[in-house]
């Protein structure tokens, strides 16, 4: 059985789209990076927290696999988690306008018997952003409960330039890493 250590309504639907069958846990994982942690480090280890905390909930059903997630943005050495408040997305924003950034998406795999990851890095190039673009942005909600105050998925499209990685990856679930994972678990996806 599978299982998905998230509540991010984004993951659920890449996930429904490698056509498996899951169910969903709800993990509280204290997410902050710690002093002079690397970014891909800081990724992998709450993607594997929330893995090993979904586990620890589910350790008694037979064959168990506990997918768990994270994704960062990141620019430069400094990681854009989700905005606190309006001030603060529209101060990521700001700093992402004009630059390319990455977004760093971790996935685990865990089980009681294995555990393996996969790691997506995509370079986003973002265009020149208005101070109106900037604010109608943050306006519309969307930039909330999102790493880098940004959903691709959504009106943000229109912000990036290029992309070298993948799109799904920026979504919060790289869906061909997380495919690969799965089928080293013997799971079709």
């Amino acid at each position: 059985m599978i299982f998905l250590a998230s509540q991010s309504p984004r993951r659920r639907e890449l996930l429904r789209q490698l056509g498996v069958d899951f169910s969903i846990l709800d993990v509280d994982v204290h997410e902050e990076s710690a002093p002079g942690e690397p970014p891909e480090d800081y990724v992998s280890r709450v993607a594997r927290e929330k893995a090993a905390a979904g586990l620890m909930q589910v350790v008694a059903v037979p064959d168990a696999i506990v997918i768990g997630a994270d994704t960062e943005v990141v620019l430069g050495d400094a990681v854009f988690g989700k905005p606190a408040d309006a001030a603060d997305a529209a101060r990521m924003l700001r700093l992402l306008s004009g630059r390319a950034h990455r977004a760093i998406s971790t996935v685990w795999c865990v089980s009681a018997s294995r555990e393996e990851h996969a790691t997506s890095d995509t370079r986003v190039d973002f265009m020149p952003l208005g101070e109106d673009d900037i604010a109608a942005y943050v306006a519309s909600g969307e930039a909330f409960g999102k790493a880098g105050a940004y959903a691709i998925q959504g009106r943000a499209a229109a912000f990036v330039a290029r992309l070298d990685g993948s799109h799904s990856g920026v979504m919060g679930l790289p869906l061909h890493e997380t495919a690969q994972l799965l089928r080293r678990f013997g799971v079709r996806a």
